[in-house]
């Protein structure tokens, strides 16, 4: 295979999920570990991608950079839907539940089934997913989003005040740094998040490795604000730094 098309392989396998090792790319294009490395490397030096801890590498996204609700909904849906079954385990019977927009958060109705739970969300493909398993639901006002078919806006704001929640889940997090706190691209969607985690008694929020030590373009929060994130495969440095910053549980499957 010649370096154009070997690299061209790369990208397509970062496109499909957000983080891919070194030794996933090896057995896929059938080369040599030091010549991925090269490959790599020179990526990351034109600025298309960027190397992570433990080996592997993802594609480098601009800071208002967001993928629409398809590209969500088909990536990391097996470790989306075993963080998923974690932050359900939280839920207890009567909770009334704030469900953020977003694939992850969608991946936590399936669990709610069996409790006695009222939820308010602003995704609308969540709503026929708690019609069809028969939950309580409340859909807030606002202006849908393309893409992601989130409501966001003055009126999605407004209308999240008229609630009050034990729990509230995040999804669609694009970065979580320890010092920089929590983005988003979107500051409208931004608002609507931050305005969910000050009307609920507790905050998670789901995400999936890569967000880990990245920064969007809208500020939601400090991560201080959050009480626990639920994760998969996150890098011990990680862990540490914001345990040694705030007192949030950090907890990876």
């Amino acid at each position: 295979m010649i370096t154009m098309e070997r690299r061209d392989l790369i990208l397509s396998l970062l496109k499909e999920k957000d983080v891919v090792t070194v030794k996933r790319i090896c057995e896929e294009t059938k080369a040599s570990e030091s010549t991925i490395r090269r490959d790599l490397t020179d990526l990351e030096n034109k600025q298309i991608i960027k190397r992570v801890h433990g080996g592997g590498a993802s594609l480098l996204k601009k800071k208002r950079e967001e993928p629409t609700l398809i590209e969500k909904t088909t990536k990391n849906q097996r470790e989306k839907n075993k963080i998923a079954e974690k932050a359900a385990s939280f839920i207890e019977e009567g909770d009334s539940l704030y469900l953020d927009a977003g694939s992850s958060t969608m991946e936590i109705i399936p669990f709610l089934k069996d409790k006695s739970v009222v939820v308010v969300t602003n995704g609308i493909p969540h709503v026929q997913l708690l019609i069809e398993y028969d939950i309580e639901t409340y859909v807030i006002a606002g202006k849908v989003k393309r893409g992601t078919a989130a409501l966001i806006g003055t009126k999605a704001v407004e209308s999240i005040k008229e609630f009050r929640f034990d729990k509230c889940f995040l999804g669609g997090i694009n970065g979580i740094h320890a010092e920089l706190g929590l983005t988003t691209p979107d500051p409208e969607e931004a608002s609507v998040k931050r305005t969910a985690m000050l009307q609920s008694q507790i905050t998670y929020v789901l995400a999936d490795p890569s967000k880990f030590g990245e920064v969007s373009f809208a500020n939601v929060s400090e991560v201080s604000d959050v009480d626990i994130i639920t994760t998969v495969g996150i890098a011990e440095e990680h862990v540490t730094e914001l345990s040694k910053l705030t007192n949030i549980e950090v907890i990876a499957l």
